[in-house]
């Protein structure tokens, strides 16, 4: 009898055995929060083919579940992974080829960057250096190109600004493009000073300079592209918003992910150019399941930092000038009756309170009342008081990027004045139009970091904890917001929830590990929160 008791319950435990179900790995030890509808926590989850097949328990799980590798979390926590709902990747990745002028304090600082750089023999390749912030410096004026060309009289020198609406160029390459004292553009500005050029481009004025500029070689773009995504891993990032490439570029992005090399997730939106609009009306959407393209970047006006943003009202330190659109704004019409017609996304970058207004009302008249197109303003940075309803009376989609708040509170009352400031970077109050919000960083103007997204968003504070009370923290976003705007959020935006955002039951296992809870840490531990792993479909890309 005990005999046949041992092979019952022997058959009973392999029965037990062979009913698990398999998979590829089993996370446990961890705080992982889900960010599902109920913001819920489980200590384990667990991943079979790419996606995660079960949350919960891992005493449960392990009963259910028989997986071929384990992974503790040694009481970390775990989060979606961060999707950066507008950046420039690709552009991000040609800054690595340049010379890194972020944080220069003056425009000597600038100069000393390029001491490598010599002044005679090579007459035919650019220097090309961005990140110049003229705001930073003591003298916050402009500079002009004098000692450049000084120093590089046969030699095309190309330095964007920090926002990427101004640049300065030598007279070389100004030459090379044609640009002559007295041109005028629509959008933009040539700055003359005593009947010459100051190589000062604003705006619209830098694309005929730029278009000069020759793209890196295809092995060295590969080379730079797959160091940004490297970079990105590394802040935790696995999914983003690239906002305005040509086609061109779509196609090599493509072709990186379909030979693997390129595992990040990017949702594409086109430059708002005739090839573009020709090229996916003909393509129709596209969608795998890393890249996804149906929309359009269009751009309003111009920055707040070098005055292209258009007000209703003049800049209170410039009196006489309110900014200028890009475009008439017959063209954003035209294409919003285009982009609505196609079925596609419209996202258009609007900084100032007249930019923000002028598309608010297109969008509205094209939208007319609630609908689910998620059509976006990109930015929507500053608003007059009588327009934010039209973000919710219309769905209209309010697409931020915290870090421009501390980022400009240093002087965005002075272009702006009292007043009118109260309503710029109001995240709160924009976020309450709809329900939700999505985040970015627009990097590379800013950090690639979603942990600085994060501080900026809910303790509006710069790395030095200025000011003492935060920076008009009525519109500061809660940590769950914060959260939820880098993740399920950011991935709304892009018509994706269903498949990433949150760590749930048939979702891409996008996640990352760090060593700090971000719903708990102090305000001076999110910033010193380290990225410890980084998963993309279940494999570990950091």
């Amino acid at each position: 009898m005990s005999g046949w008791l041992l092979f019952i319950c022997c058959g009973l435990l392999l029965t037990a055995c062979t009913s698990k179900k398999n998979a590829d790995l089993l996370v446990y030890n961890a705080t992982i929060y889900t960010v599902d509808s109920s913001f819920s926590t489980a200590d384990a989850m667990v991943i079979k083919d790419g996606k995660i097949v079960a949350v919960g328990k891992k005493s449960k799980l392990e009963k259910e579940y028989q997986s071929k590798n384990n992974l503790n979390a040694e009481g970390k926590y775990i989060y979606p992974g961060f999707i950066d709902a507008h950046a420039h990747f690709v552009g991000y990745a040609k800054g690595l080829g340049a010379v890194d002028l972020v944080n220069t304090t003056s425009w000597n600082a600038v100069l000393a960057r390029f001491s490598d750089f010599k002044t005679d023999g090579d007459t035919t390749s650019w220097i090309i250096g961005r990140g110049w912030d003229q705001n930073d410096w003591p003298v916050k004026e402009f500079p002009t190109n004098e000692e450049l060309n000084k120093r590089y009289p046969n030699r095309p020198v190309y330095l964007s600004r920090i926002d990427g609406h101004a640049a300065l160029a030598n007279n070389k390459a100004l030459e090379l493009a044609g640009v002559k004292a007295g041109d005028t553009i629509s959008g933009g500005i040539y700055q003359v000073k005593n009947g010459r050029l100051t190589g000062l481009l604003i705006d619209n004025a830098m694309d005929k300079v730029a278009a000069k500029i020759p793209d890196p070689s295809l092995t060295a773009m590969k080379t730079l592209v797959l160091q940004a995504q490297k970079n990105c891993f590394g802040v935790g990032l696995t999914g983003i918003h690239d906002c305005g490439l040509d086609y061109e570029t779509v196609e090599k992005i493509a072709a990186l992910q379909q030979c693997g090399e390129l595992k990040m997730r990017l949702y594409i939106l086109l430059s708002d150019a005739k090839k573009n609009y020709e090229y996916l009306a003909k393509k129709g959407i596209i969608k795998t399941d890393r890249l996804n393209v149906r929309g359009f970047k269009l751009y309003a006006d111009g920055a707040l930092g070098s005055r292209g943003a258009c007000l209703l009202h003049d800049y209170a330190d410039k009196p006489g000038w309110k900014g200028f659109l890009l475009s008439n704004p017959a063209h954003f019409d035209s294409m919003a009756a285009l982009i609505k017609k196609n079925n596609w996304q419209m996202c258009t970058h609007a900084i100032g309170d007249s930019g923000n207004r002028t598309l608010l009302k297109i969008y509205a008249k094209y939208l007319d009342g609630k609908n689910d197109r998620r059509w976006r303003i990109e930015h929507a940075q500053v608003i007059s008081p009588e327009d934010f309803h039209l973000f919710g009376d219309n769905s209209i989609v309010p697409s931020v990027q915290p870090t421009h708040a501390t980022s400009d509170m240093y002087w965005a009352g002075d272009r702006l004045g009292k007043e009118r400031l109260k309503g710029a970077y109001a995240y709160q109050q924009l976020l309450k139009e709809n329900g939700w919000i999505p985040l970015g960083t627009d990097f590379p103007v800013e950090d690639i970091s979603p942990l600085k997204t994060f501080y900026a968003a809910v303790v509006r504070k710069d790395a030095k904890g200025f000011p003492a009370n935060g920076f008009q923290v009525e519109n500061a976003l809660t940590r769950e917001q914060a959260l939820r705007g880098m993740t399920i959020w950011a991935a709304r935006a892009a018509f994706e929830e269903k498949e990433k955002g949150s760590l749930e039951p048939g979702k891409f296992a996008d996640f990352v590990i760090l060593d700090g809870d971000l719903m708990t840490e102090p305000e001076a531990g999110v910033l010193t929160a380290k990225v410890l792993k980084t998963y993309i479909g279940g494999e570990r890309v950091f």
